[in-house]
């Protein structure tokens, strides 16, 4: 089957060698696998962090978004059926979804939304994964709550579903942040009751609007520039989150607020096999339901066509530049 990989890391994605197609052997599905026919994907800033970062001794495929069709199924498989249309984020121990075929543990998938076309599907799972557990798992906010929620990057991927899930199915006030006016107006399409900008200082921003303290923050990037931002914005006994990867982040400016700190992984649970890894599939079972019924939309931004290797280096340089807006998704071969 046709594959893009990566054997060497770190390469500029101006260069040829940083992705590459290459022809691999179909895998085979364990007990509780399904083999998916891939018919589209999702770029996330996660696949230009592993390309760079990790080395690899043989050509690795990356990708961790996907749609497509149940093709065969493991012996202990009970929530899908060959025929079934599924979408998923995969596991990041395993090779990714820039192929043909690929694999995923049945605990982990969904049912596509029906009211949807493979590329908008593509863009949801690994963002509406993140921003559900984020929201509701780690900050544990209440469907009832009546705080503010503060979104530093409400425009990128996660940003762009965390702010629909906050909006629609909980009583909070929705704060995001965007840099360019085409962003802001982006994520106030999306459900923001307010945008400020994360250039600008944020306090005076908050307190012009009301808020000038909030309960929750949800950092989704640059969170070592703005952390004491953050700690000053947060209200005593708040809560932080976040998802990206500062290079140290000291804890102790949050005692004297009490303030609770949240890490939000996504790929924890199927990276440790945990009891309820099946939450994931509940979880976009939801997503899915909720995409249908209207409540919430997809955060495709940009499609940048068939799935090859010309056009994923392309996708890879757009995120790169911190320019990306939702989701860059690609279909068919």
């Amino acid at each position: 089957m046709k594959a893009i990989v990566y054997s060497q890391n770190g390469l500029l994605i101006s260069d040829e060698n940083a992705l590459y197609e290459l022809d691999v052997a179909q895998p085979q599905p364990g007990a509780r696998d399904l083999l998916v026919k891939i018919h589209a994907i999702a770029v996330n800033p996660v696949d230009t962090k592993v390309r760079n970062g990790a080395p690899t001794d043989k050509p690795r495929i990356l990708g961790w978004d996907a749609v497509g069709v149940v093709e065969a199924v493991g012996e202990a498989v009970t929530l899908f059926q060959p025929g079934d249309e599924v979408f998923y984020a995969g596991d990041i121990t395993r090779a990714g979804s820039y192929a043909e075929y690929g694999l995923v543990d049945e605990r982990i998938a969904g049912h596509k939304p029906r009211t949807l076309n493979d590329a908008d599907a593509a863009a949801l799972p690994l963002t509406s994964l993140t921003a559900w557990e984020l929201l509701f798992d780690r900050l544990e906010v209440q469907a009832d709550d009546n705080a503010a929620l503060l979104i530093i990057g409400a425009g990128g991927g996660v940003g762009s579903i965390l702010t629909q899930l906050a909006r629609k199915l909980t009583n909070l006030t929705v704060i995001g942040t965007a840099s360019r006016p085409e962003t802001a107006d982006w994520v106030r399409s999306l459900g923001a009751h307010h945008v400020v900008n994360h250039h600008q200082p944020l306090g005076e921003q908050l307190a012009a609007i009301g808020h000038p303290q909030v309960r929750y923050v949800a950092s989704l990037t640059h969170t070592d520039s703005y952390y004491s931002q953050l700690v000053d914005v947060l209200a005593p006994q708040g809560k932080l989150a976040l998802i990206d990867d500062p290079e140290t982040l000291d804890v102790v400016p949050l005692k004297r607020k009490a303030i609770s700190l949240h890490w939000e992984l996504m790929f924890t649970r199927s990276l440790f096999q945990t009891r309820d890894m099946q939450r994931q599939h509940d979880i976009l079972e939801r997503v899915s339901q909720l995409i249908d019924d209207q409540t919430l939309q997809t955060t495709a931004g940009e499609h940048h066509g068939t799935i090859n290797a010309a056009n994923l280096r392309k996708a890879h340089a757009l995120i790169e530049s911190g320019r990306a807006r939702g989701k860059i998704v690609l279909s068919g071969f």
